[in-house]
């Protein structure tokens, strides 16, 4: 029988997964400041992928499943949340705004699997919805509505990803996203290719100094590798009721880092679209879970 508590290392070590998701952010901001949104990317998915595929053993699910994972989590929500935070929303915005992937991932499981909203879920999406207009009231500055269209739509993809990565059943998610990282890396590659040019690829990989590469080893080794094993490792350990409301601290990290290291206002507005959106997800998250929400891949 799994523990129901968190011990006080377990609690620490959950905490210290969802602060490296969150810090992603400004992480993701400062390396942009030398490498392009879509090789960033691309390099992101090429160090979780290599070498860890030499030590992981491919899980056992059909390729398909691991190409629309790929594709949906690589260069849907992560290209496009890259592209967002490359200029069009602030990055503790888009480290709240993204976790609308929650409600998301309900209503095309409803959608696909014929299943019914319950109440604390529309109450919840409610809230959230609140905070989501809260923020689009405030365009200017570091907020553009072009931005949030495109942190709303990388939490689609996020939520598409989560159903295709419900599939995989108790298949180890690490070496699922080790191994679906081939279908993130290539077409990230090309559309790097394609839309930034080699000029700037070659002159980025040439010029990025240590900083700009210790931030691509965050994201791979630290935000997915790290942040996958050990909370999939928790989750063996305790029911996911206890673990995963741990995770809506993510925008709170993501927030409160993105004002330490980038200089970004913490407005009254934000404050409260914070609020709205975190109470959403709570009653969504704390409420009895519905069974049919799949499990999230991390947020930054």
């Amino acid at each position: 029988m799994r523990a129901t508590h968190l011990s006080w290392q377990h609690a620490l070590l959950a905490v210290s997964v969802v602060a490296i998701w969150g810090t992603n952010f400004p992480v993701m901001k400062i390396a942009m400041e030398q490498v392009p949104p879509l090789l960033l990317a691309a390099l992101r998915f090429l160090f979780v992928l290599f070498p860890a595929v030499f030590f992981v053993k491919k899980p056992d699910v059909p390729w398909r499943q691991l190409a629309l994972y790929g594709l949906f989590i690589g260069v849907g929500q992560f290209g496009l949340i890259y592209h967002a935070v490359n200029g069009w929303i602030s990055p503790g915005l888009a480290s709240l705004v993204i976790q609308t992937q929650v409600f998301f991932t309900i209503f095309l499981a409803v959608l696909l699997k014929g299943e019914t909203v319950r109440t604390h879920q529309w109450a919840g999406l409610a809230l959230a919805a609140a905070g989501i207009v809260l923020i689009g009231l405030n365009i200017g500055g570091d907020t553009t509505a072009f931005g949030i269209g495109l942190t709303l739509a990388a939490g689609l993809s996020w939520a598409c990803g989560n159903i295709v990565g419900k599939a995989a059943g108790s298949a180890n998610m690490l070496a699922y996203v080790v191994w679906a990282s081939i279908f993130s890396v290539i077409p990230l590659a090309a559309l790097s290719l394609v839309f930034e040019g080699w000029p700037l690829i070659s002159q980025s990989l040439a010029e990025a100094d240590v900083w700009a590469w210790l931030a691509v080893l965050w994201q791979s080794c630290g935000n997915t590798l790290f942040g996958y094993a050990i909370w999939g490792w928790l989750l063996t350990r305790y029911p996911a009721a206890v673990v995963a409301p741990i995770s809506l601290l993510v925008p709170v990290f993501g927030m409160a880092s993105s004002a330490l290291w980038l200089g970004e206002p913490l407005q009254i507005w934000k404050i409260a679209a914070a609020v709205l959106v975190i109470g959403g997800l709570t009653l969504n998250m704390v409420w009895p879970v519905s069974r049919f929400i799949a499990p999230q891949a991390p947020a930054g």
